[in-house]
């Protein structure tokens, strides 16, 4: 319920009166001083002592040069496309997360709310109706938004700030960043438009202003700061968000996220919160990463994306230490993909790639980006560090396949001759061949040799890493197992000697690496 308060005779007064009363108690004189922003005027006031109150700059020249550029956007979705989840959920990268994971629950899109409401007769060919937010980027009528707001879209209007309505066409759309690109006609009449801002340039605590559709209420404006950058909230592989505080709820999707100069350097896309509103978290994709994009849709209608062939996994800091690296910095190779410019550059599961053209690997999905960004064709040096010796490949990136899926080595069903039964034990590890009919179960690929973890003892050293029975150990210590007995033998050498063990792994085709340490924390 909204209600508003009728002013009375005499409230002003007694509410200064109770300022002044509230500052006296503090014993002191307060005065609050914020740095002025180039361009913008700042509201002055005075406190009870007369010192002056310097307060927040207006952002009211701002939002008058962006807002005619942000638009509704109104969807008619296609019968049957609505979401078992209920008008909170609803198709898009956002939907499905890992179990456990903290936005399992709370991660929500914002553009589901408008619509219908009357659900209590069914109606089986009813069209469901979607509003969301976009910005026009070109005064020829282009308009960005995210895909999940047109996503299953039987018609899309873009509704201006004057409530024109114009019918887009969908340019093009990207899944993975969950952006979109519309194209709205203006009978040849130029529209407002903003610009992309650099989003690198911005930091931790500088201010943003939101523009949006919140609950289907119209241009809406909030004000906040950045809250963080570089956010991972699992939706994709190039997940890289700005967070900001500034309110944004469900509608917000696919509006701009502004700096003070009036660029974009956001799209606002997800909110985290336990109860459908805001509470003040929410992400951004950077302009940084949406530009590129955007630019690739218009011109050719979709998005291609350089690719290396390499599967990495994180290198966590018993990794680092069992191998002997300086940091726990990079992407371990887990696997290469046959056929791929990694394969052909020589790379080999276990490297660990340190930079990519010059640029360090910070982060495991720091490589990911860099490489999907990287043109077709572009030669690449990546520097990697193999079993503790520098080396640098060089390769050639090339497009990104369309179903990367396929591409994964798995001929089980090219049978091999039948191991000898032979059976150890070493670490609390009971130890079997890999045979015909364990390969086929474990679904591990015909390539792949090693020796079955049938069992883990609970008082075993190796109980609280992340290995299971069914894993297939391919390596110890970056050196191949070639029978049970010579795993065991490699095993039992590294617990003699207490040393760092790295263990490589086959669970259920896909390639992994798992660390333990020999030295017990107190030497």
């Amino acid at each position: 319920m909204i209600s508003a308060n009728s002013p009375k005779t005499g409230g002003a007064a007694r509410m200064a009166h109770r300022a002044r009363i509230a500052a006296l108690a503090a014993g002191t004189a307060l005065t609050l001083v914020l740095a002025p922003v180039s361009g913008l005027p700042l509201a002055h006031a005075a406190t009870a002592s007369g010192s002056e109150l310097v307060a927040m700059p207006s952002l009211s020249p701002l939002v008058k040069q962006v807002m005619p550029a942000v638009v509704n956007i109104s969807v008619v979705e296609k019968s049957g496309d609505q979401s078992d989840g209920g008008p909170e959920m609803g198709p898009g990268p956002f939907q499905n997360f890992p179990p456990g994971s903290p936005f399992d629950e709370f991660l929500r899109k914002f553009f589901q709310n408008q619509r219908s409401e009357d659900d209590s007769t069914p109606a089986p060919h009813r069209q469901q109706m979607a509003l969301g937010s976009g910005f026009i980027i070109d005064p020829a009528g282009y308009v960005v938004t995210n895909n999940h707001v047109i996503d299953g879209s039987e018609k899309v209007t873009v509704i201006l700030q004057d409530d024109s309505k114009h019918v887009a066409k969908i340019v093009g759309r990207d899944t993975k960043t969950d952006l979109a690109l519309l194209k709205i006609d203006n009978g040849g009449k130029p529209l407002p438009a903003v610009a992309f801002g650099d989003s690198a340039v911005e930091q931790v605590g500088d201010w943003v202003v939101a523009v949006g559709n919140p609950f289907g209420l119209g241009g809406t404006v909030s004000a906040g700061i950045v809250s963080a950058r570089g956010r991972d909230i699992h939706s994709g592989p190039y997940d890289n968000f700005l967070q900001i505080d500034a309110p944004i709820n469900r509608g917000n999707s696919g509006g701009p996220t502004f700096n003070l100069k009036g660029e974009v350097i956001g799209i606002n896309t997800a909110i985290y919160s336990p109860n459908g509103g805001s509470v003040g978290i929410g992400f951004a994709i950077p302009s940084n990463l949406a530009k590129p994009v955007i630019d690739q849709l218009r011109e050719h209608g979709k998005v291609s994306r350089g690719w290396l062939g390499v599967q990495i996994q994180e290198v966590t800091p018993a990794i680092a230490k069992s191998m002997s690296l300086p940091n726990d910095h990079g992407a371990l190779v887990a696997d290469v993909t046959k056929g791929s410019p990694a394969e052909k550059a020589g790379f080999k599961q276990g490297d660990v790639i340190e930079s990519f053209n010059g640029h360090e690997i910070q982060k495991l999905r720091d490589l990911p980006i860099m490489v999907a960004e990287t043109a077709v064709g572009t030669k690449a040096k990546v520097q990697v560090n193999r079993q503790g010796k520098e080396m640098t490949l060089d390769t050639t990136i090339v497009e990104q396949p369309a179903n990367l899926e396929k591409l994964a080595s798995n001929d089980n069903d090219q049978q091999q001759p039948a191991a000898k039964p032979e059976r150890a034990s070493a670490l609390g590890l009971k130890l079997q061949p890999l045979t015909p009919e364990l390969r086929k179960q474990l679904k591990v690929p015909s390539h792949v040799k090693g020796v079955v973890v049938s069992g883990i003892a609970d008082s075993s050293p190796l109980a609280d890493v992340d290995l299971q029975p069914g894993d297939v150990i391919v390596s110890v210590n970056q050196q191949p197992v070639t029978s049970t007995q010579d795993a065991a033998s490699k095993l039992k050498a590294a617990e003699s000697g207490k040393k760092n063990l790295l263990l490589q792994i086959n669970r259920h085709g896909i390639n992994a690496f798992v660390a333990w340490s020999g030295q017990s924390d107190n030497g």
